[in-house]
């Protein structure tokens, strides 16, 4: 995402209020601490102070966005695990930190079932799979058919081992019988210079990431990971579109609080998050950077998150994929 342009767009105050009635007595009754477990920039920060603003309005306090970064997002994600359980305290961490690192990880600070709780979905970003253009291919097919023609000679680039586009392309590695060369990097940014720069050929990344580079044409988009095709590239196919349905990749942000935050906040917190997701100016700065902004339900959210430990487990499993 384009932290420039976002904070050159109005963000409006507008969002519906929280209504009183479902309002626990006396909350908030001080600032709200908005964790986030990556430093500015990133794509979960660019969400959180495109929404702080709304949702400041709709509660009647300051929402104060806290970068706490280390870790793959860990660090960040384990404060608001250990934070007091008042609704005062709500992180929007990815799903690396609580869907991959459970599995990925010798040993976890914290146990995302058991000590926290879902709020709601924050935002959705779906995956792609681009190309260099010296690659001469176009699709999917005839992606994979290079790949078998030439075993361990093409590579792809991803943000480090056990990142969302090392295990969606360890997905389709298995999915599709190829032999690819990974090459880890650190960052997002760092995949699409690869592949600028001729050092890999091919990488999975999170859309807003590759956004410019593949409406200048400067990379080729073959496939995209979501259950559905891109508004801002309707002409690239899904995965089940292109004949592997099991290959999905979205990247995700959620708004999980502390465990034992009381039914009651959750519920509030959730409307409140909700409303300022849908409000006219936050979503559009959302959707302009290719991300799907959400708001479902605790319990949506908490099945969701559930069925995502379970899958990208058993991709990190039978890849026996082992962290830097």
């Amino acid at each position: 995402m384009n932290r420039r342009r976002l904070l050159a767009s109005p963000i409006l105050l507008a969002a519906p209020a929280l209504a009183q009635g479902t309002r626990p007595a006396g909350w908030p009754s001080r600032a709200i601490r908005l964790v986030v477990p990556f430093a500015p920039g990133g794509p979960s920060d660019i969400a959180a102070r495109a929404l702080a603003p709304t949702l400041s309005a709709a509660l009647g306090q300051p929402v104060v966005v806290d970068n706490r970064a280390g870790s793959g997002g860990v660090v960040g994600t384990d404060a608001v695990a250990k934070a007091q359980p008042d609704g005062h305290t709500i992180g929007l961490c990815s799903a690396g930190a609580l869907a991959i690192s459970p599995s990925l990880q010798p040993s976890m600070p914290y146990d995302v079932l058991r000590d926290l709780v879902p709020v709601t979905m924050g935002v959705r970003v779906a995956e792609i799979l681009a190309v260099a253009p010296s690659l001469p291919v176009r699709d999917l097919a005839a992606l994979i058919a290079l790949a078998k023609q030439q075993p361990g000679k093409l590579n792809y680039s991803t943000s480090g081992n056990g990142s969302m586009p090392h295990l969606a392309m360890e997905a389709l590695r298995a999915a599709a019988g190829i032999d690819v060369v990974h090459v880890p990097y650190r960052s997002g940014g760092q995949i699409v210079t690869a592949m600028l720069t001729g050092e890999t050929q091919m990488g999975w990344a999170d859309l807003p990431i590759l956004m410019p580079q593949l409406a200048a044409g400067a990379l080729r988009p073959i496939v995209i990971g979501s259950e559905h095709r891109s508004p801002h590239f309707p002409d690239v196919p899904t995965t089940a579109e292109a004949g592997l349905p099991q290959v999905r990749a979205d990247n995700w942000h959620g708004f999980v609080a502390p465990a034992r935050t009381p039914p009651a906040l959750v519920t509030a917190l959730r409307e409140a998050i909700a409303g300022a997701l849908q409000a006219p100016a936050v979503s559009k700065v959302l959707q302009d950077q290719g991300a799907e902004p959400g708001g479902d339900t605790p319990e949506a959210f908490g099945a969701f998150l559930r069925s995502e430990i379970a899958r990208w487990g058993e991709v990190v499993r039978s890849a026996n994929v082992k962290p830097d």
